[in-house]
């Protein structure tokens, strides 16, 4: 076996890829998740990683398999939680790259490369990861690890807009999941460990204007 991530989508089994329409997410779906999506880094604004799935109990645990698998283009670190919404999955790798499947069978429908700068792994204290992405209203939204934050097409995967969170002369990251809160994309950064510090700052989900 080899060192690639396996995307593996033990999760989907009781996905309905129709499930949801084209409606988007929104705060409403977010608060009511239904147990075979997971919106939000947490699952839903509680975040508390709960499944409420059952149909995987002491009795059905032993028929669990991969339903299917996919590999990324690197075998370092990976701390992306995977979001489902609408029969897709999106999720994160290292150099925030971002990948979409369709959850049943885990054909690739795109993917993203933000181009991070090679010399921006200096700043980041514990390798170049990525924890995921925030959902809203059609959209995927990524933090960068050069301070990025961007806004792509769910469809697509085609950049909306992107904007620079951090000043690019100093020694920030993004590592973070972003948040999708009230039509209002929040991210937070890193780079505590040098003479750098945090913040939060929140950005209109349409436009990407600083609120």
């Amino acid at each position: 076996m080899d060192r690639m991530l396996r995307v593996a989508a033990m999760l989907c089994i009781a996905l309905s890829v129709a499930a949801c329409g084209r409606a988007g997410v929104d705060a409403k779906r977010i608060e009511t998740a239904k147990a075979s999506e997971w919106l939000t880094y947490g699952r839903n604004y509680d975040e508390q990683r709960f499944s409420p799935l059952d149909q995987v109990n002491k009795e059905t645990v032993k028929r669990l398999g991969v339903s299917w698998w996919a590999s990324f283009d690197t075998d370092r670190g990976q701390e992306a939680t995977p979001l489902v919404a609408d029969g897709v999955l999106f999720t994160t790798t290292t150099w925030s790259k971002v990948f979409a499947y369709d959850a049943a069978s885990g054909k690739p429908l795109w993917s993203y490369d933000p181009k991070v700068p090679g010399e921006t792994g200096f700043n980041a204290c514990c390798d170049v990861v990525n924890r995921g992405v925030a959902l809203w209203k059609g959209r995927v939204y990524v933090g960068a690890l050069d301070g990025r934050l961007i806004a792509l097409d769910a469809k697509t995967g085609k950049v909306v807009w992107s904007v620079q969170t951090t000043d690019p002369k100093l020694p920030y990251t993004i590592t973070g999941a972003p948040r999708a809160v009230k039509g209002e994309i929040l991210i937070g950064n890193g780079g505590a460990e040098y003479p750098v510090r945090g913040y939060l700052s929140a950005y209109d989900a349409e436009t990407g204007k600083l609120d």
